[in-house]
């Protein structure tokens, strides 16, 4: 319906243009001969029949009554004579602004919208909310090749012997693995206060810090899971409020959180102006990581939920060119995290002390060491008595330098810090009977060069950075699981680039070299070649 409307019109403007012209042609030159009209007119009246517009009796009766008229004798200056005297009874249209024509197409567009989205629903089925909804989605594929030192323990003395206990499975033999990361979500507009957002990806429903499957045909099915499930508030337009399982609210690095974690619970993020170049911006947050529950839990039911609380506050300095300086402060609050020993009289008291997932590097000790040592025996299982020594309470500063003077090139300078305030070492000895080195800091120092993003095709981005991650730094669980394949008490280099391929598709490879810091010798060279596309 909507296309025979536009060919209806067409011809109209179309006839208004040709009228227009012979009427011009007539007070022109007398003389002119009218035959050119008359094909161009039975031309329109063939497209009119065409559209449907005219039916073929009424077509022929008007081209009969045209013929009649050039038969009744009448000299083309008499009918030129009629065409003046209709062209006086032309309806002039007054001028319309641009302004008043837009606000008329606006409104017809939205009407003609308005009606298809009822058609729409009324014959599919399809209700209004589904405008609300944004998919989102990525797919990476990924060769990484693992190089490790002639000079490392093998895997299971690594495992048995370190007081940093760890469930590295390979420690000597080089390897190549190739994997796929798939995650696909949604963004909901539920009010225009309200937003809210679930994702699910891909990986090991035990692993929260990589979304990695194997490609391996034996295996199966991958796993599929949710790992974003949130509602958003803005209260103010400066203000959010989140809850439930939401990407990272701080201003962070991958020297203390993996890209991949997500975070359950509650968050408050505020980001005032105070002027057209200065900002700040705040954030705090509640997240629990180990919730006991006496009925559903195999381990034992005494102590406390272990919880995250954080604090984050900073400022952004907008500089000339478009370049930027971001200042953040930092107090994350690990409660409960710490191990504490088993009784000979209550064999189990303790059991819920050790972490349900580590990595490697943390110091740990044997909640069962009065009983039947386990630490060190299975690492992945509740009955495990590996434990972490220390508490981590940490402070971390972080600075990011945008100079933008090369726009659309820019140079980035990131730097990390983090302290551990947590440790103490007689408050360690009393509780475990162990003697600990203070070994609590931990830093990067970034620096980027080239498209903050490679999202389009051409851009590109050349990075390097040297991290050192002493062994109770933070806790080993939540690190980047690329850098020394995850965990603490390691430091080395990171080189890489990225180039843009087309839109949304983009290719980066990067090379990590690391090694332990105080702990077994261990030293890994790892490249990784990934080609990313979201959507």
């Amino acid at each position: 319906m909507m296309n025979r409307y536009r060919s209806i019109l067409k011809i109209m403007f179309m006839m208004t243009f040709l009228l227009t012209q012979f009427i011009t042609t007539v007070y022109a030159d007398e003389r002119e001969s009218l035959e050119q009209l008359r094909n161009t007119t039975l031309s329109l009246i063939d497209m009119l029949v065409k559209e449907g517009v005219l039916s073929k009796t009424a077509a022929e009766n008007l081209v009969k009554e045209a013929q009649a008229a050039k038969q009744s004798g009448k000299t083309d200056q008499e009918i030129a004579d009629q065409v003046d005297s209709a062209a006086d009874k032309v309806v002039r249209v007054q001028y319309v602004p641009e302004s008043v024509k837009q606000q008329m197409k606006d409104e017809i567009k939205q009407d003609v919208m308005d009606n298809l989205n009822y058609k729409a629903g009324e014959r599919l089925g399809v209700p209004e909310w589904i405008d609300r909804i944004t998919p989102e989605g990525d797919l990476r594929l990924r060769y990484q090749r693992e190089g490790f030192s002639s000079n490392n323990f093998p895997a299971s003395s690594f495992n048995q012997l370190s007081i940093r206990n760890s469930s590295i499975s390979n420690t000597t033999t080089d390897t190549s693995l190739w994997r796929v990361r798939a995650r696909l979500g949604a963004k909901i507009k539920i009010t225009d206060w309200l937003e809210g957002g679930v994702r699910a990806s891909t990986g090991s429903l035990g692993d929260p810090i990589s979304g990695n499957q194997n490609l391996d045909t034996s295996t199966g099915k991958y796993t599929f899971a949710l790992d974003r499930a949130f509602l958003k508030a803005h209260p103010y337009q400066w203000a959010t409020l989140s809850g439930g399982r939401m990407e990272n609210p701080w201003f962070h690095t991958d020297l203390m959180w993996d890209p991949d974690l997500a975070f359950d619970g509650i968050a408050a993020s505020a980001s005032p102006k105070i002027n057209e170049n200065l900002s700040t911006f705040g954030t705090v947050g509640a997240f629990p990581i180990e919730q006991l529950q006496s009925s559903q839990s195999p381990k034992s039911v005494n102590g406390s939920n272990k919880w995250l609380y954080g604090a984050q506050g900073g400022i952004i300095w907008n500089l000339p060119f478009n370049s930027s300086l971001k200042l953040g402060i930092a107090l994350y609050d690990f409660t409960n995290v710490e191990g504490k020993p088993n009784t000979v009289s209550d064999p189990n008291l303790n059991d819920n002390s050790v972490p349900a997932f580590h990595v490697k590097g943390n110091n740990t000790f044997d909640i069962n060491e009065n009983t039947a040592p386990t630490c060190g025996v299975s690492s992945s299982s509740y009955s495990a008595g590996c434990a972490l020594a220390s508490k981590f309470k940490v402070l971390n500063l972080i600075g990011q330098f945008d100079y933008a003077r090369f726009n659309p090139v820019h140079v980035i300078l990131t730097t990390d810090y983090i302290q551990n305030l947590g440790f103490d070492a007689h408050e360690i000895l009393l509780r475990t009977g162990n003697v600990y080195q203070k070994e609590t800091q931990g830093y990067q120092v970034k620096l980027a060069v080239g498209m903050p993003e490679t999202l389009h095709k051409g851009d590109w981005q050349l990075f390097g950075a040297y991290k050192r991650l002493e062994a109770d730094s933070t806790m080993d669980a939540f690190t980047d699981d690329d850098f020394n394949l995850g965990g603490t008490d390691t430091k080395g280099w990171i080189m890489g680039a990225s180039y843009g391929l087309d839109k949304n598709v983009w290719t980066t490879v990067r090379w990590m070299s690391s090694s332990q810091i105080s702990g077994y010798p261990l030293s890994i060279d790892t490249v990784f070649f990934d080609l990313q596309a979201k959507f």
